[in-house]
């Protein structure tokens, strides 16, 4: 009697412990009462009927890295489903452009499971679905491009891509948050060939920068002759102002200096004899100065009327004797 009592309170204790489930946070566990879903156990304790109710697993794909150093995907049974954002990286593939250049593409897609129910029972394999249904869209939305726009359009690639992967797996009870290309990598030959015609395209821009470069300069200089060249015209003509100005100025000084020289001496002639005749006779004597100041000292002719003149002049002196 005494051990089927044991046998009864380990078998009660069992059951006791079957039917406490404890569930980590930010995890959810499906549960199935004979066989049909029952409710989902959120995070903490939570306690069901064994043997009755069962908790439904899930098909989940992994990757796990082998002994010999390669990345092998997995598909195992989870009981328990996790919320948080996922991340999956899927293998590199060939896809074709729409001028037909094979170029590899790997990518990684996050995503977020926020209805386990459907999550659950709207599809078989999850993760499998979604990287078929990835590299699916990813052929068609590449396949509409060519090699260089599919090189320079990488984030409207990751736009559209996870737009349409958001509204595909809506009905998973999945949420695409992110999609990144990590890798376009195109065939050797066309690498090559690229990086020949980025060879040229830079030969061709410093080639282009070196002309704009010879052509300001070139300007440059040209723009500093003429304002030189603007800059001594003007000085000179300053200068020839200034010098023309400064001729004009003693000339007018020396007019009127001799004309107060000569006013001076019609106010002492006025009352003494006649000043016209003093003048000419003075001019006369200038006159006769300048052609007597050559080399040889000689007159070659006297005009008639110097005698005259010289009359004047023996007057002039008698009367400033006086």
């Amino acid at each position: 009697m005494l051990p089927f009592s044991f046998i009864l309170i380990a078998f009660a204790l069992i059951i006791v412990a079957k039917g406490v489930v404890i569930v980590q946070q930010a995890e959810v566990i499906i549960i199935e009462r004979l066989g049909k879903f029952h409710k989902i156990l959120s995070s903490g304790v939570n306690f069901i009927i064994p043997v009755i109710d069962a908790p439904r697993a899930i098909d989940w794909k992994s990757q796990q890295r082998g002994f010999d150093g390669a990345t092998y995907s997995v598909i195992q049974k989870r009981t328990k489903i996790d919320l948080r954002e996922c991340v999956y990286d899927f293998p590199r593939q060939n896809v074709i452009t729409k001028d037909n250049v094979s170029i590899s593409i790997n990518a990684l897609l996050y995503f977020q499971i926020v209805d386990p129910k459907s999550a659950v029972y709207e599809i078989q394999n999850l993760p499998e679905a979604i990287e078929k249904l990835t590299q699916t869209n990813l052929r068609n939305l590449v396949g509409q491009l060519d090699l260089d726009e599919s090189l320079v359009s990488r984030d409207k690639i990751n736009q559209e891509l996870r737009a349409i992967l958001d509204d595909a797996t809506n009905k998973w009870g999945v949420k695409v948050n992110r999609v990144e290309l990590q890798d376009i990598i195109p065939p050797s030959d066309i690498q090559t060939a690229m990086e020949k015609q980025m060879k040229a395209e830079r030969d061709r821009r410093a080639a282009i920068l070196e002309a704009e470069g010879l052509k300001k300069s070139a300007v440059l200089k040209a723009e500093g002759e003429k304002e030189a060249a603007i800059n001594r015209a003007e000085g000179e003509k300053a200068a020839k102002i200034l010098r023309a100005e400064g001729v004009a100025q003693a000339r007018i000084l020396e007019a009127d200096g001799e004309k107060e020289a000569i006013q001076r001496i019609i106010n002492a002639l006025e009352n003494k004899g006649k000043p016209d005749q003093y003048l000419i006779a003075m001019k006369y004597l200038e006159t006769m100065k300048e052609m007597t100041s050559g080399k040889d000292n000689k007159v070659v002719y006297m005009p008639y009327e110097a005698t005259g003149i010289l009359s004047s002049v023996d007057s002039i002196k008698q009367m400033f004797n006086k």
